[in-house]
């Protein structure tokens, strides 16, 4: 499913870019080629101003003087005196040069000499036009008529206009070119792109179906230790029931925290679950966690410290139920995980040194630690380190609650290893004093 909306949205990015891109190209190839048909006719009309200027002035045209500029210049130079073609003219034995001036004469008589002169008009004129010839060329030419003396002096020049056209087509290629290369360049780009937009919704789309696939195995153990209660009871005497019946409470107990952990962390992926910062005094309330897991440390032989500042510290601005549900995490984990006659220890201190203030907790074992290739997957929903050692009451949730409440808090939490063995969970909270 990733795969092909990666596809398509690769496509879809790259479309849209590589249209724009194009449209662009296009318009500026328009805007591009529009000015150099226009600069290089103007520069063909000032030159045939020129040209026009000289002969009127001339009064002998040589056959060098014409042959030079036709050689200078690409001219095709075609001169009449009273109709009559110059000896420079009858000399040319090119048929196809003779048709196409024919082909440009007649091109101008009846296309633009009508619309600009009367039929007996005897004044000068000299006009610049496009040409294509029936041959395919393009040409630009020019027609003038001077009359000097009672004669009148026709003029026709074509310019062959190929080098403006091989520098378009030039042009374009470049321009094909570059768009192909570009286009690629994009769908490379969006395909990456695309995959690493993708990444993060494919992740967590493995990450629900985990979920989602682990909570079922973890209700399924529950559920099927009740069903098979239900059916001993039916067989069961007075005396066995209530051991029945016990375990169907414990287990639907640990459903049911299960369930709520559940609950809780889809509040956090909605970012539903509300954060109520009051005047805490975190002290106090660490120290009510040590009191409350106690007895669970002495039940195994625990020893269970903790240590405050000297100064109390002052209240601060915290949510304390969730602080509260953190310490109790950590501190549980920390038992659980610690064999007979080890040690947990708590600390609570102000680090001053920050700004803001940052309030430090720490919950110190020296249990069975945790390897570094799994200290990122410890806060891994339903990830339990060392499977074998984990008791019934623990889900794997704990440690991604406790997660999700320090990155509310806007704290961190992180895991280190205890020297000579165990491990050490520190989290790091904003101080605001209250």
């Amino acid at each position: 499913m990733f795969r092909k909306a990666q596809y398509l949205l690769t496509l879809l990015c790259a479309g849209i870019t590589a249209a724009i891109l194009l449209i662009m190209s296009l318009i500026y190839l328009y805007v591009s080629e529009t000015g150099l048909s226009q600069s290089q006719f103007l520069s063909f009309q000032h030159a045939m101003d020129n040209l026009v200027s000289n002969i009127r002035q001339q009064n002998v045209i040589t056959y060098e003087w014409l042959a030079r500029m036709e050689k200078n210049n690409s001219y095709l130079i075609r001169i009449t005196d009273n109709g009559v073609p110059l000896l420079f003219n009858q000399r040319n034995t090119d048929v196809d040069r003779q048709n196409t001036e024919e082909e440009a004469l007649s091109y101008f008589s009846s296309s633009i000499l009508l619309k600009n002169l009367s039929p007996v008009s005897n004044t000068d004129y000299h006009f610049e036009f496009p040409f294509t010839s029936s041959l395919g060329k393009d040409y630009y030419a020019c027609v003038a008529q001077i009359f000097h003396n009672g004669q009148s002096t026709e003029i026709l020049v074509l310019y062959p206009i190929q080098d403006l056209n091989t520098k378009i087509k030039m042009q374009r290629l470049y321009f094909a070119l570059i768009d192909l290369a570009a286009v690629l360049l994009l769908s490379l780009f969006s395909f990456f792109f695309t995959k690493k937009l993708l990444s993060p919704i494919e992740q967590n789309r493995n990450e629900q179906i985990q979920f989602v696939a682990a909570a079922s195995h973890e209700l399924r153990t529950p559920l099927a230790v009740i069903l098979s209660c239900v059916s001993a009871i039916k067989k069961s005497s007075p005396e066995e029931e209530e051991n029945f019946l016990s375990t169907i409470a414990a287990e639907g107990q640990r459903m049911s925290r299960l369930i709520n952990d559940m609950l809780f962390l889809s509040q956090a992926d909605a970012h539903a679950f509300p954060v109520r910062l009051q005047p805490t005094e975190c002290d106090t309330l660490l120290l009510n966690s040590y009191e409350a897991f106690e007895p669970m440390a002495k039940e195994k032989n625990i020893s269970l410290t903790v240590f405050l500042p000297e100064t109390p510290l002052p209240p601060c601005l915290c949510d304390g139920e969730r602080f509260s549900q953190v310490a109790a995490i950590l501190l549980h984990n920390a038992i659980s995980y610690t064999p007979q006659g080890g040690a947990v220890s708590l600390s609570l201190s102000l680090d001053t040194s920050k700004r803001p203030e940052s309030l430090l907790l720490s919950v110190t074992d020296n249990g069975i630690g945790i390897s570094d290739l799994e200290k990122d997957k410890i806060f891994h929903r339903f990830y339990r380190s060392d499977r074998s050692r984990s008791v019934k009451d623990h889900f794997g949730l704990g440690l991604s609650i406790a997660s999700e409440i320090i990155h509310s808090l806007k704290g961190t939490i992180q895991v280190a290893d205890t020297p000579g063995g165990g491990s050490t969970f520190l989290v790091c909270l904003p101080f605001h004093r209250a």
